[in-house]
């Protein structure tokens, strides 16, 4: 059942060597800023936890996996410091998700935009069903995907990410994004996903955690300047969205 709670709910529930990590927000699974924050501590609190060897990401209710940035929150900002501060909330999670020490694997149960996909791009290993198309919806409301688009490019390239994100209005397929890399797998119910995805992290738990630190250490080789470039396109996208171009777009789509 979805959460009604207006800053968003965060639940972390432990079994075994697995450590799963669910996130809810009424406006379609979207993050405000206070949740962003909360999403990218419990991720550095599990990255030290020896408990466990496996994050497993997921959203809560059956639609929408991730609706992306707050909109309420993105009409509330009013000067360069708040948008600034507001944008850097995905370069924290982003961030947070890549010098992670445990291997995160993302549960997609439906459609994902814009900073949503920027999620998905930070996980490890992804599961999916059909229901999961993906859109890159900012250029259509006056801003760009500057913040997330390293993570996304390191995902699926950046002809990809070209492709998508300059066709802002335009849902791509769940298997188009499994072609380019985004998803893993793809499975055409929850129950048949949900299934593989608990065999998969049980199994994952079960490898030496030395091996599996060290190699997905590896597998995020030359991100180190991340920190710093997310924050500065943190503050190039809040300068966007105090623009009377994206000022105009965001009151449009609003009604």
């Amino acid at each position: 059942m979805a959460t009604d709670r207006q800053n968003g709910s965060l639940y972390t529930h432990i079994t075994g060597k697995v450590a799963t990590l669910e996130f809810g927000h009424p406006a379609g699974n979207s993050f405000v800023l206070e949740m962003l924050d909360r999403f990218a501590a419990e991720i550095q609190k599990l990255s030290i936890n020896d408990t466990i060897l496996v994050i497993v990401l997921k959203s809560e209710g059956d639609r929408a996996f991730c609706g992306g940035a707050s909109f309420d929150e993105l009409m509330a900002i009013s000067n360069l410091e708040e948008g600034k501060v507001f944008f850097s909330g995905f370069a924290k999670v982003i961030n947070a998700m890549r010098k992670c020490t445990k291997v995160i694997v993302g549960r997609v149960q439906g459609k994902t935009v814009g900073g949503g996909i920027g999620l998905v791009s930070a996980c490890d290993y992804v599961f999916a069903s059909e229901a999961a198309s993906i859109r890159l919806s900012e250029l259509s409301i006056g801003i760009a995907p500057l913040v997330i688009a390293p993570a996304v490019a390191r995902k699926i390239g950046t002809a990809a990410l070209s492709e998508m994100s300059l066709s802002p209005t335009e849902w791509k397929s769940a298997y188009w994004a499994q072609e380019k890399g985004l998803f893993s797998k793809v499975f055409d119910n929850i129950k048949k996903l949900d299934k593989e995805l608990d065999f998969f992290a049980n199994q994952l738990s079960n490898y030496n955690p030395d091996a599996l630190a060290e190699w997905k250490a590896v597998l995020w080789e030359g991100t180190s300047h991340w920190d710093a470039l997310l924050t500065e396109r943190a503050a190039v996208t809040g300068k966007l969205v105090l623009s009377k171009f994206t000022k105009n777009a965001l009151s449009k789509f609003k009604k």
